[in-house]
């Protein structure tokens, strides 16, 4: 039973480090992941590295489960201290938790919500840690909804051909949120996500000079648009 934990421990321990190495390798050579460039720079002989991922494929998924589920951590966290009266401000912290971790993690950001990797098709094992964040989104929705803080207004439904889309979001991040207003919020999420990528990328470069200050300024905008109090 004791070398059993001990070679378990010692596996955790290089499945860690080759993580770690392929994380190097996405800030060079973006998603374009060699198994033998990590197994060189680890010392190891390439077929070394395939007791712990076989393929290519398995490492990205790995390291795409790992940015999500960081990801996901760092916006429940952000918004966990805050009360679900002040829904405004609990989205203020959950924008501001996804933009500090896309600047203190541009190529796990990149890897998750760039490019598609061409030939990689991400397993269905992934879906959960990619909802943790948008699932803070709708419990942001859900709680405004609850405690009074969130305007209902007569905006009309999204076209027919989306509602059931919309259906099927709302009944797993914010299932007594109507439809419009979940509608509401999928667009801001999405220019959230926008606005982010346009700093990550550059896109505001030589335009916006001040990106932390106009990004509050969207997000403020954004919750009002929502209807969040």
């Amino acid at each position: 039973m004791k070398a059993n934990s001990i070679r378990a421990r010692v596996r955790a321990e290089m499945t860690d480090e080759i993580k770690e190495i392929a994380r190097r390798h996405l800030a060079t050579d973006g998603a374009n992941l060699s198994l033998r460039a990590v197994a060189r720079d680890l010392g190891m002989v390439s077929s070394a590295i395939y007791r712990y991922f076989p393929s290519r494929d398995d490492l990205l998924t790995a390291l795409i489960l790992d940015a999500y589920n960081d990801l996901g951590g760092s916006a429940e966290k952000a918004v966990a201290s805050v009360p679900p009266e002040a829904p405004a401000t609990r989205w203020l912290a959950l924008a501001g938790a996804v933009r500090d971790w896309a600047l203190a993690r541009p190529h796990e950001y990149a890897l998750i919500y760039g490019s598609p990797v061409p030939g990689y098709q991400a397993p269905e094992d992934t879906v959960a840690a990619g909802t943790r964040a948008v699932t803070v989104a709708g419990a942001i929705l859900q709680g405004a909804l609850m405690t009074g803080t969130l305007d209902l207004n007569d905006d009309p439904l999204p076209p027919p051909s989306s509602v059931a889309d919309l259906e099927r979001v709302q009944a797993v991040i914010a299932p007594d949120v109507p439809l419009n207003v979940l509608a509401r919020g999928l667009s801001a999420w999405v220019a959230l996500f926008g606005s982010v990528t346009f700093e990550i990328f550059g896109q505001l470069r030589n335009t916006i000079n001040t990106p932390a200050e106009f990004f509050d300024h969207q997000m403020r905008a954004q919750a009002r648009y929502i209807g969040l109090r």
